[in-house]
């Protein structure tokens, strides 16, 4: 029969998990921001690749230009979150271990922190991914109507 395990060591196990929790929390609410972008992203390539089809020859290198930036931009952010999401995942796996090693008796502490490290990581990468979509989207920024080089002088 299994030596059950003191509560004093889940408690223990629990307090530690309580900041990996609160960074599952805060990455999940990461998440919703990346995937809100990625998919205004998509919309926007979306309406450009319907305009397409209806504007003048003239038009289709610009419009093609601004479909290659927007299809770079989606990659990024897909990048993105799948890094994030890794993340979550280490992060997670973190809370886990924590709990066998305590149910089992084992020492994890090696292996917790290097998923942790992993995953801290991960969200680093992500985050340094997402600042390059960010950067890609405001150097091809654009604001107010189209002037003519004419119009500028």
């Amino acid at each position: 029969m299994a030596q059950p395990v003191p509560i004093d060591q889940i408690s223990h196990v629990i307090q530690l998990s309580v900041a990996p929790v609160f960074l599952l929390t805060g990455v999940g609410a990461l998440l919703g921001v990346l995937t809100s972008r990625l998919a205004r992203v998509v919309d926007r390539a979306r309406r450009q690749e319907d305009r397409l089809e209806h504007l003048s020859l003239e038009r289709h290198p610009e419009l093609l230009d601004e479909l290659r930036k927007l299809s770079r931009r989606a990659r990024l952010m897909n990048w993105s979150i799948s890094l994030v999401t890794f993340c979550a995942l280490l992060v997670a796996s973190v809370i886990v271990v924590l709990f066998a090693g305590a149910l089992y008796g084992i020492d994890v502490s090696l292996l917790a922190a290097a998923l942790f490290v992993l995953g801290l990581i991960c969200l680093i990468a992500g985050l340094v991914v997402f600042l390059r979509e960010i950067y890609l989207a405001t150097i091809h920024l654009r604001l107010g109507p189209l002037q003519s080089p004419e119009s500028r002088r």
